[in-house]
């Protein structure tokens, strides 16, 4: 019975998840790797053997299928390690090196690709759900610079360890393992309706799976399959990370027309300035709240009729930079609370853009770089310009981290 109730809701939104040959192959060679760090299963945990009978109610699993996964699971000292908080004096923020992370020729060049290879497929998102291509190819690309880097953890293990292992020293480790219970408790269901091991499916060290980096609550509800091929893969199938990530932002108040941020000028009083950040990224204000409060907005934003945040880049020792924020620049935050996130994945984008266009480069790039081409964009002569920009610019910029998966 429980498979006509629920089957239909979950199964086509997370066969490929759970089935994907990459996902089996990384799986096992990462379990493999692991055995030897830790062998302690989570089958005698009394806060376990609660969860188990919990949720094989709530959800009308078997519950010996559910314990017998679940004591499968191991504590894996790696990702507790990951998420435990920092010690010591907290570092000053830096939008500047932040960005260069991610705003940078590696993921330039692969997203110039990946925007080329699925031009039609990006046209057919912003049609459907009124998401330009630069906002889903900078998401992508800052995750997992277009499946290059997806993870390499059992996602069981991972959400297990962070549900009854959460780092005590975090402020709010009760309210994140709790998270993660439910994040744990979607992805045994889903395995459980498919008939599907759910060891055979790896992701970040926070349980995020696919090129986009879903958690399985957002894979079971904004995953498409715009593919049409009759299930969802984020993990091979490009399409259906693009409508993806589009129909998420939809689901998140993505207004469409409408740009993320406008540049602006700050004549504030420290009085004004406080006001106005005191709401942080959500946007507050109106055009004219800002106006009163020392805000010169650039045009179209000084007629914007929604509400905007002023949005904060502290540079170090450096001069603080400011935009104000729409509603969009706040929907890109609901993938990851930050402003530095949200800029980074919108500058991205735009680079990526102006490199596919041969439009004008950023005021900080190099001014002897001979710029991209404006030749048809899939042309080869067009590529090749690209290329030699991106070169260019490669010798004066380190290689990202290559932990870039961002944290629930």
């Amino acid at each position: 019975m429980h498979r006509i109730l629920q089957s239909t809701i979950v199964l086509i939104a997370a066969t490929a998840c759970l089935t994907s040959a990459h996902a089996q192959k990384s799986s096992k060679k990462a379990r493999d790797s692991e055995a030897s760090a830790s062998t302690q299963s989570y089958a005698s945990r009394p806060e376990a053997d609660v969860f188990v009978r919990e949720v094989a109610s709530r959800r009308h699993i078997d519950e010996a299928w559910l314990r017998a996964s679940l004591s499968q699971a191991r504590f894996n000292p790696t990702v507790q390690r990951l998420m435990t908080p920092r010690t010591g004096p907290a570092g000053v923020k830096n939008w500047r090196a932040y960005r260069s992370r991610f705003v940078e020729p590696i993921r330039i060049r692969a997203g110039l690709r990946f925007w080329n290879e699925n031009e039609a497929t990006l046209a057919r998102a912003k049609q459907t759900y009124g998401v330009p291509a630069e906002y889903i190819v900078g998401i992508i690309g800052v995750e997992t610079i277009y499946g290059q880097q997806m993870g390499n953890f059992s996602v069981v293990d991972a959400l297990a360890t962070l549900a009854f292992d959460y780092p005590s020293s975090h402020p709010r480790a009760a309210d994140r393992a709790q998270y993660f219970r439910g994040e744990l408790e979607q992805f045994l269901t889903t395995a459980y309706l498919n008939n599907a091991n759910p060891f055979d499916t790896v992701g970040s060290y926070a349980g995020a799976m696919g090129m986009p980096q879903f958690m399985p609550t957002s894979w079971s509800n904004f995953a498409v399959d715009f593919d049409g091929d009759g299930k969802i893969n984020l993990f091979t199938s490009k399409a259906d990370a693009i409508g993806s990530v589009a129909n998420y932002f939809v689901a998140h108040g993505w207004q469409r027309g409408m740009p993320a941020y406008y540049d602006m000028q700050l004549r504030s009083t420290p009085a004004q300035l406080a006001a106005l950040l005191e709401p942080d990224i959500k946007p507050s204000f109106s055009a004219a709240d800002m106006a009163t409060n020392g805000v010169q907005l650039a045009p179209p934003g000084n007629s914007h009729s929604g509400l905007l945040a002023l949005i904060e880049l502290k540079n170090g020792d450096g001069e603080t930079q400011y935009v104000a924020g729409t509603q969009n620049f706040y929907t890109i935050t609901r993938y990851n609370l930050s402003s530095f996130y949200a800029m980074s994945v919108i500058e991205l984008g735009q680079a990526i853009k102006r490199a596919r266009t041969g439009a004008p480069a950023l005021p900080d790039t190099d001014s002897e770089a001979q710029e991209p081409s404006s030749e048809s964009t899939n042309s080869p002569a067009a590529e090749a310009a690209a290329k030699a920009y991106l070169r260019n610019k490669a010798r004066q910029q380190r290689t990202p981290d290559p932990a870039n998966f961002s944290t629930p």
